[in-house]
C-alpha cells in the first residue's frame, strides 16, 4: 500500500501507529483464548482485537486515499473494497454470536470462530490490486 503513497503526512502516522498497536496485541489475547481453552470472554476479546486492526487497516487506507483525493491510485487499486466489508461483517457477527448466542454453552462461541476462521479464510487469496498497480506506475521493482 505504501507503494502508492508519494508523501506521508501526520494522520498517516497515526492512522499507521494504531494499526501497529493493535496488531501487537495479538500474541496476548491469542495466548489468553488458547489458555481459556476458548471460553466466551477472551473468545469476544480476541474477535474485538481482529475488528480492532481491520478498523485501523481501514482507517489508514482511507487517511491515505484522502490525502491524494479522488484521483489517488490507492483507491483505484482497492475500489469498493468488497473483501474488507465482507470480513469485518464476518468479524462483528462472531463478536456478536459469542455475546448473544447459547451464553452457557459452546454454540455461540464456536459460531464466532468459525465467523473468524471465515474473514481469514477471504484474505488466503492474494488480493493483486495494489501491487498490480504499483508495478503498471514503476514503483515496485
Amino acid at each position: 500500500m505504501f507503494h502508492l503513497v508519494r508523501r506521508v503526512s501526520g494522520g498517516v502516522l497515526w492512522a499507521n501507529l494504531a494499526l501497529l498497536f493493535c496488531l501487537s496485541l495479538f500474541p496476548f489475547t491469542t495466548a489468553w483464548l488458547d489458555e481459556s481453552r476458548f471460553a466466551r470472554t477472551p473468545v469476544v476479546v480476541y474477535g474485538l482485537n481482529l475488528l480492532s486492526a481491520a478498523v485501523a487497516y481501514v482507517i489508514l487506507q482511507n487517511v491515505i486515499i484522502r490525502g491524494r483525493g479522488i484521483e489517488s491510485p490507492l483507491r483505484q487499486a482497492v475500489g469498493t473494497d468488497f473483501k474488507a466489508k465482507v470480513s469485518n461483517g464476518l468479524l462483528l457477527a462472531g463478536i456478536l454470536s459469542a455475546l448473544t448466542i447459547d451464553r452457557r454453552g459452546q454454540v455461540g462461541v464456536g459460531i464466532a470462530m468459525a465467523c473468524y476462521v471465515g474473514g481469514a479464510i477471504i484474505w488466503f487469496v492474494p488480493d493483486r490490486r495494489i501491487d498490480r498497480l504499483a508495478q503498471e506506475r514503476g514503483a515496485v521493482d
